[in-house]
């Protein structure tokens, strides 16, 4: 299930899921079977498309083969649906990426909350909208150079990040929803899988806005090493660094730690934690590693009275979850989230919610609600 994923020298902070690696497959056109495999990349490359041919007439055999070469061209952009939308004369009008349709986006909330229930995979899919989101930075004007929730975490090249480490698991966990609805975007299909995520493990509702539009290949990703470090030498300053750059401030930056109430974090993959604890041996998902918290599917406060107590060695306290109840400023919202579930699911709703903004571009500009 949930664990921390990175490499062992960068150390990043992550939410992540363990789940099966089983290639996906999905039937091609005319009929025939196409088949790629996902064990890798499971949204980006086709391993191998058959389209055969018979003894049909030239032209039958011509359609086909046209047929063929769109279904491929769509896969090698990395299933990005680059949607052609008519105007009002019934011709079709280019576009540049997909836009998501409000009504595809409901179902696929329903998709996203029967897979909840069925792989208890909270945490990977908080965690995946959290790092296609922070890459961010402020002083970039120019989309997408700027970084942010644009679904460009759905390339090889930003998967192999180190801080994204695992992740390829919930682009695995996510793919039949995308498949089923082509009217919605990754950016948007990245964010909706998070907020939903924390809602369904009992967070607070998060008033999320969508019409996020994808970037269209690799070339859009961010450089690596945008996202912060669980233990850097001086843990403040870090988070200030990596959050004030995205335009967040302290408050936001203890709102958003408390989502470690979800999530283990796992020595072998990220260097931290122990192998396995009393609260992680069994359960759902492969056991194992350490969690931040008793009830490590159940979004609430107790990340921060247990980090705040410190009294169970079988629970995990980073660097940068100590630092919240050490430095001055991050030290005054840590208390009042201890104390106060209500405050805390006030804050962080926003604080998520103005996450899964950054750096987006909308279509409509002013964006939609699904509520």
């Amino acid at each position: 299930m949930a664990e921390l994923l990175s490499s062992s020298t960068s150390r990043m902070i992550s939410f992540v899921g363990s789940v099966s690696s089983s290639p996906l497959t999905r039937q091609s056109l005319m009929s025939r079977t196409a088949h790629f495999s996902a064990t890798h990349l499971p949204i980006k490359c086709i391993q191998s498309t058959t389209l055969s041919s018979s003894s049909s007439s030239s032209s039958s055999f011509c359609a086909r083969a046209r047929i063929q070469s769109l279904f491929n061209q769509r896969f090698r952009r990395g299933f990005s649906v680059d949607a052609s939308r008519r105007d009002g004369s019934g011709a079709a009008a280019a576009a540049v990426s997909a836009v998501s349709d409000r009504d595809q986006l409901r179902s696929a909330r329903e998709d996203i909350r029967e897979l909840l229930r069925t792989t208890f995979c909270h945490p990977i899919l908080v965690r995946l909208g959290w790092h296609d989101a922070g890459t961010y930075d402020k002083n970039i004007k120019d989309w997408p150079l700027r970084g942010g929730a644009n679904g460009s975490l759905r390339f090889e090249i930003e998967l192999k990040h180190a801080a994204n480490a695992g992740l390829v698991n919930a682009l695995k966990l996510l793919q039949p929803i995308k498949e089923k609805y082509l009217g919605v975007t990754y950016a948007d299909l990245f964010q909706l899988a998070s907020a939903t995520a924390v809602e369904d493990a009992g967070g607070p509702k998060i008033p999320m806005t969508y019409g996020r539009v994808d970037v269209t290949g690799p070339e859009h990703c961010p450089v690596e090493g945008k996202l912060p470090d669980a233990g850097p030498a001086s843990p403040a300053d870090h988070l200030r660094e990596v959050f004030y750059r995205m335009g967040l401030n302290d408050k936001e930056i203890v709102a958003l730690s408390g989502a470690h109430t979800l999530g283990r974090a796992r020595p072998e993959r990220s260097g931290w934690g122990k192998p396995v604890t009393k609260y992680t041996k069994d359960g759902p998902g492969a056991p194992g590693g350490q969690s931040w918290t008793v009830e490590w599917l159940k979004f609430d406060n107790s990340y921060f009275r247990d980090v705040k107590e410190r009294r169970d060695e079988d629970l995990l306290v980073l660097p940068t979850d100590a630092v919240i109840f050490e430095d001055p400023s991050f030290k005054v919202y840590a208390e009042k989230y201890a104390g106060d579930q209500d405050a805390f699911f006030e804050d962080y709703a926003q604080a998520h919610a103005k996450l899964s903004n950054l750096g987006a571009k909308f279509d409509p500009p002013e964006g939609f609600s699904l509520d």
